[in-house]
């Protein structure tokens, strides 16, 4: 069951905060379960306010289950979190973040659209949710915000997963790829078939088949009148993404004092090199990839995926004060 909280983010923007749990034993009655929709259907999941009216956040949990906050990367939307939030949920507070300009959240046409603005989104969901110390989840964007979080805020970042996103500066020639392959895009899409297939078929951005990666796609669309288009604004997504990939974030990934996992798959945008640097920047870092698996590797290979997460979260259970020293990967 998934349920819905609003979370009030930087400049009073509405966020849709998502926390993953089991219903309460003792209940006998109704509830509406929206644990994330079926991928491909394009439908967002269900506000859940009628599975959460009346109980206090992380109600459904043992209490002190420590917190987990799941950040997608850019076009994602939380519900691409559900698997992972599925298998957390058994021993922790699990909540993902539709994050500013996504998902069910704000757009605001004006922005702000920040690196301060995502991390102060980040920082309000959790002091509003309750949820700090928090472990943070991070995919690609999400991961940057996490670390620049954990860096800035310590004390609400007990630990912090850093999924396939590169500390060194992307450059002009990354932002203008992206420009003219957003432009390259066939909208409207007649329909959810065509989604998956252009997304994981015939986008020259595709090296091989890839249904995976139409699955991801296809959630992160809605029908119009005219067809299925993207939940989010491209232009918003550029103006997003402008404000790291000019800029390395070397500095700020060596403030984060806490655990850190650094993953990657291996076919993807983050290289074996970087990421051991990254390890070798972070005061406490750790390595770990995923065979098989692309950019989106809790989505290409949820079983490595949680295979290569859970020891990490597993060691941080055991050393609650983070005092061992990390395993060696």
């Amino acid at each position: 069951m998934v349920r819905r909280i609003d979370v009030t983010g930087t400049d009073g923007a509405r966020l849709a905060a998502w926390e993953f749990a089991d219903p309460p034993k003792e209940h006998t009655g109704t509830v509406r379960e929206d644990a994330g929709h079926t991928p491909g259907t394009g439908r967002p999941p269900g506000t859940g306010d009628a599975a959460g009216a009346g109980r206090a956040p992380g109600a459904d949990q043992a209490p002190g289950a420590p917190g987990v906050l799941l950040l997608h990367g850019l076009m994602g939307r939380a519900s691409h979190w559900a698997p992972t939030a599925r298998w957390l949920a058994e021993r922790y507070r699990a909540v993902g973040l539709d994050q500013r300009g996504h998902g069910r959240s704000d757009k605001p046409a004006e922005g702000p659209y920040t690196r301060e603005a995502y991390v102060g989104d980040a920082e309000a969901a959790i002091e509003q949710l309750g949820l700090g110390p928090v472990t943070v989840v991070g995919h690609a964007m999400g991961a940057l915000t996490g670390w620049q979080l954990a860096a800035k805020r310590p004390d609400l970042v007990r630990a912090l997963v850093i999924c396939d996103m590169r500390a060194s500066a992307l450059g002009a020639a990354s932002q203008r790829e992206w420009t003219d392959w957003f432009a390259s895009w066939p909208l409207p899409f007649a329909t959810l078939a065509d989604v998956r297939k252009w997304f994981g078929e015939d986008d020259p951005w595709v090296e091989r088949p890839n249904p995976s990666r139409g699955e991801f796609y296809a959630e992160v669309m809605t029908e119009t009148e005219d067809g299925w288009r993207p939940v989010f604004s491209r232009h918003q997504m550029l103006r997003s993404r402008a404000t790291w990939v000019f800029d390395a974030h070397w500095e700020e990934l060596a403030q984060v004092r806490c655990p850190a996992l650094v993953l990657r798959g291996l076919d993807g945008e983050l290289g074996r090199a970087e990421a051991q640097e990254m390890v070798r920047v972070l005061p406490r870092g750790q390595y770990a990839e995923v065979a098989d698996a692309g950019h989106l590797v809790h989505y290409d290979q949820p079983e490595g995926w949680r295979a290569a997460v859970e020891p990490f979260l597993e060691q941080l259970a055991e050393d609650p004060r983070g005092d061992r020293e990390p395993v060696a990967p």
